[in-house]
């Protein structure tokens, strides 16, 4: 009987396993070196929801949606100019209508925006004024949202000049077709079908063929901006998943939007012919919001190898950081002395078994120090790539070297009166420390017996 009474209800049980799971899932996972797609998901999902929180994304949708405010007319007019290209023109204003039905004076209003914003920047003497402008303002946009996802990346140098024009250019060629294609292709496939099918032939299946060859389209512009707009590589496996997450809730999205127009004649009665202005904003907010967590879920799933055992790098103590420290440098001077390619903080990690922040943060100071260059060189596939070598002759390098050069790092002696008020610690801490180098300049590194792994 006591055995009964002490044993826990289910309640209470319930409760401890579910606030264990959710110290996993919040903090353990992290020192969790498992790589099973279970373990994976859970990292995925933690660095997007902290990341998405410590960005403030919701500024950053807030202020694309004015950018996109002031470019919408340029960026119409681009879209309409290619999809005239194409022949699907009419398409697009027709799906337009029926995105938003009970606004088609304003959006008659918008098209007649555009027709005379193309007619003055395609006659006379607004041809180079008007075709100027476009690209300024379209470039001016593209240049806020690499700055978002930099943000999310982590990247605080983004494209130069030169390489905007490039770069931009290209994507201003390449997502407008997608985006133009996965609105237009239903349009078109149906109507050639149609065409060259007997009715008989053309049933529902071919009708649900069309409208996935729209949605994936639509995966490929989300994927396409996550790998062109950030200033650094990502993964096409890693930018189609976030790519389809997006495209996805972005099309829910357009569904609510549809459904949600019969109850836009209620906004009639208040904001009369201005009713569609606080709906596009609405719309083009939650739109950057979508892209933008897409973005960080992008950047997650290739980044959660670089947060792992986040919770004892936090605590890391100074012992365990200098001989990470060390261990780095020797990997580059092996590497010299063997005649490998310079390698890069990433390899260093995945070949070692180390946290990349950790890596990071041991070549940034070693660099700083004058022990290790940055160089151009090229990875395994051949592509370039950015590695670290020793700066110095390895025969120089010693133990002492490397300890007393980190010893220095960092700002110091910037305490008033420390020094005189502490002398003794000083002085003792300075003699220790001395005679340790003195012993550990003795150790060349080069000589230390340390075998890398094959290639």
């Amino acid at each position: 009987m006591s055995n009964e009474a002490a044993k826990p209800g289910l309640i209470s049980r319930l409760s401890t396993w579910g606030l264990r799971q959710w110290a996993y899932c919040s903090e353990g996972v992290w020192s969790d070196t498992r790589r099973n797609w279970r373990v994976n998901v859970i990292k995925t999902l933690n660095l997007s929801v902290r990341s998405f929180l410590d960005r403030d994304l919701q500024s950053q949708a807030a202020a694309l949606t004015f950018k996109t405010l002031l470019a919408i007319v340029p960026a119409l007019a681009l879209f309409f100019a290619i999809g005239k290209g194409f022949g699907i023109q009419n398409g697009l204003k027709s799906q337009l209508f029926n995105y938003f039905p009970a606004q088609s004076e304003a959006l008659e209003k918008a098209f007649t925006f555009v027709d005379s914003y193309i007619a003055s920047s395609s006659e006379g003497l607004f041809v180079g004024v008007g075709i100027v402008f476009l690209l300024y303002t379209l470039i001016s946009l593209l240049g806020s949202v690499e700055d978002s996802f930099n943000l999310i990346w982590g990247i605080k140098q983004g494209r130069t000049i030169g390489r905007k024009l490039t770069d931009y250019t290209a994507i201003l060629l390449i997502l407008p077709v997608l985006l133009i294609c996965s609105s237009g292709i239903t349009v078109f496939m149906s109507s050639m079908l149609q065409m060259a099918l007997p009715s008989k032939f053309f049933s529902p299946l071919i009708q649900y063929i069309v409208d996935f060859v729209g949605i994936f389209l639509g995966w490929l512009f989300f994927a396409g901006t996550y790998m062109l707009v950030p200033n650094t590589h990502v993964k096409f496996k890693n930018a189609f998943v976030a790519g389809i997450l997006a495209g996805t809730a972005y099309i829910i999205l357009q569904w609510l939007f549809v459904s949600g127009q019969l109850y836009v004649t209620r906004y009639n009665a208040i904001y009369g012919s201005f009713a569609f202005l606080p709906l596009l904003l609405l719309w083009l907010q939650l739109v950057w919001l979508i892209t933008l967590a897409g973005g960080v879920l992008c950047y997650a799933s290739q980044s959660i190898f670089e947060f792992s055992f986040s919770n004892e790098i936090a605590k890391i103590s100074l012992d365990y950081r200098r001989k990470i420290l060390v261990g780095v440098m020797l990997v580059t001077i092996k590497r010299r002395e063997q005649g490998r390619r310079p390698i890069d903080e990433r390899l260093i990690a995945v070949r070692y078994g180390l946290p990349i922040s950790l890596v990071t943060k041991a070549v940034n100071d070693l660099t700083d120090v004058g022990l290790l260059n940055r160089v151009l060189t090229t990875d395994s596939n051949g592509r370039p790539a950015q590695g670290v070598t020793p700066a110095l002759d390895t025969n120089v390098i010693t133990l002492g070297l490397v300890l007393k050069r980190l010893r220095i790092s960092g700002t110091h002696g910037f305490i008033p009166e420390f020094d005189g008020r502490f002398k003794i610690v000083v002085d003792t801490v300075d003699t220790l420390e001395r005679e340790t180098i003195e012993i550990a300049d003795r150790i060349l590194l080069r000589d230390l017996p340390f075998t890398l792994p094959d290639e």
